[in-house]
């Protein structure tokens, strides 16, 4: 009697260890595909971040004029003035190699945004010329009006 308790015994352990192990490789293949997927999102994520970061990059290139040789803008501020004040003439640039400001009055040089002071004496019409690497020259004027 002894040893048939001792081998039913034996039995079911084998059954509880056989089940316990079939449960335990349930868990793992569960926890190792939580994993794997979750591994998945963030790299679907980050492709998706890149991509977006790419985008954004590339219009903030186009918006400051690209590989092209562009006048982003040149403008004067205020348009009109009392004799003896002075002004800002404004001006950004995009892929110029030089820059020249007719008539000169203060030093100039390529920038995506820089303002120098001027005083003009009488209705002056200033001129922005810029120039690339290969020779290209782009020209544009604005006009101020002294009281």
């Amino acid at each position: 009697m002894a040893a048939e308790s001792n081998q039913e015994w034996r039995k079911l352990l084998r059954k509880r260890w056989f089940y316990s192990l079939l449960a335990f490789a349930a868990v793992l293949l569960y926890v190792g595909w939580v994993f794997l997927w979750r591994w998945d999102e963030t790299r679907q994520l980050e492709r998706r971040a890149a991509e977006r970061k790419r985008a954004e990059d590339q219009r903030a290139v186009e918006m400051l004029g690209g590989n092209r040789l562009e006048i982003l803008s040149f403008y004067a501020t205020p348009g009109v003035v009392r004799r003896g004040e002075a002004l800002q003439l404004c001006y950004g640039v995009a892929n110029a190699k030089t820059v020249r400001l007719e008539p000169q009055t203060s030093a100039v040089w390529p920038s995506y945004g820089r303002c120098v002071y001027v005083t003009p004496k009488t209705d002056t019409t200033y001129t922005l010329t810029i120039e690339d690497a290969a020779g290209h020259t782009k020209t544009t004027t604005v006009s101020v009006q002294v009281r």
